[in-house]
């Protein structure tokens, strides 16, 4: 009780909530890192200056460090495992336009290399693939990389890939991918959001009903609690229909989770950190799990062990996040 009591006075004086001093327990597996292969790397100066992207690459993202430098931040930061995301859906992306003639040869040399590292590192690392669900390379290549030792899942950006969850047609290609990764036995993570103005609820709903039921018993992992990084209205709104559906549908979230990555910081206002943690509590801590968007978060010992506390959550609550996972032992 002395010790409980010293901790409170001390997160006083710091300006810190006292459930901030006690001990979390290490991040098991970080659900969220991209290594570029060296095709995408050499080309991404051409997505960077591509007319449709809305805002410039992150410096960190267009030259992040080599993967000896990952290995070494994930050592400080006690994370055992990590999920590595190709990066191979940029050269099809909607924003380079005209679209790239070697687009369908540069997305398939990232996925050899994202396998190939993950390959060289057992137990450290598992692979996701990734495609552009409209391109007509994408089941081929999901058939390619079946049974491969290393593959864990594919990866869906449907902001880059152009999608519309609003499209029947587009509907049915991203049910079509979910459809082929389940008989492939692998898990989704897909970027969610859309460009968008308005999306929201209407974009949840129509993944929900259209979408989810093809990936079966397999893991679907929602990157960026259903935004795109940071907090806004339009994740705050999207996250919400996923709380409400699964209020009302409890069967949808046996296999449903929604991933932190670069979701909030330093720089977050407190009521959207407030809104935040109130999502996670009413959907459940036991469908969200740690993640970094690597490189995004350069130094993972600080992003877990300073910026991951500013979220205002009980430490039963942070225990099963950090220590949360749908892939088991890796």
């Amino acid at each position: 009780m002395r010790v409980r009591r010293r901790a409170a006075a001390l997160a006083a004086c710091l300006a810190l909530p006292a459930w901030a001093l006690s001990a979390p327990p290490p991040v098991r597996i970080d659900h969220h890192m991209h290594v570029h292969s060296p095709a995408i790397r050499a080309w991404l100066p051409r997505y960077c200056a591509s007319p449709g992207r809305s805002s410039p690459c992150d410096p960190d993202f267009a030259d992040p460090p080599p993967l000896d430098a990952l290995i070494a931040a994930m050592d400080r930061a006690g994370v055992g495992h990590g999920l590595l995301m190709s990066t191979g859906y940029l050269a099809q992306s909607a924003f380079v336009q005209p679209p790239d003639p070697d687009a369908a040869a540069l997305l398939r040399a990232a996925n050899d290399d994202v396998v190939a590292l993950a390959r060289a590192h057992p137990g450290r690392f598992s692979a996701f693939v990734a495609v552009n669900p409209l391109a007509p390379q994408a089941l081929p290549e999901l058939r390619r990389w079946r049974g491969v030792e290393g593959v864990a899942g594919v990866k869906i950006h449907v902001t880059n890939s152009g999608l519309d969850l609003r499209d029947d047609a587009h509907l049915q290609a991203l049910a079509a991918v979910f459809a082929e990764a389940r008989r492939n036995g692998w898990a989704l993570t897909i970027h969610l959001r859309t460009r968008a103005a308005d999306y929201g609820a209407v974009d949840v709903a129509n993944f929900i009903e259209q979408v989810l039921p093809q990936a079966g018993d397999v893991p679907v992992q929602i990157a960026h609690a259903a935004g795109w990084g940071g907090t806004d209205a339009n994740t705050f709104e999207a996250l919400g229909a996923f709380a409400g559906a699964l209020a009302a549908r409890p069967a949808l979230g046996r296999n449903l989770y929604f991933d932190l990555a670069a979701v909030f910081g330093d720089q977050t206002p407190d009521e959207d950190a407030a809104k935040l943690a109130a999502l996670i509590q009413r959907i459940g801590p036991a469908h969200f799990v740690a993640a970094s968007d690597w490189p995004f978060a350069l130094d993972l010992a600080d992003y877990y062990g300073r910026v991951y506390p500013v979220l205002p959550l009980s430490p039963e609550a942070w225990r099963t996040i950090r220590t949360n996972t749908w892939m088991g032992r890796p």
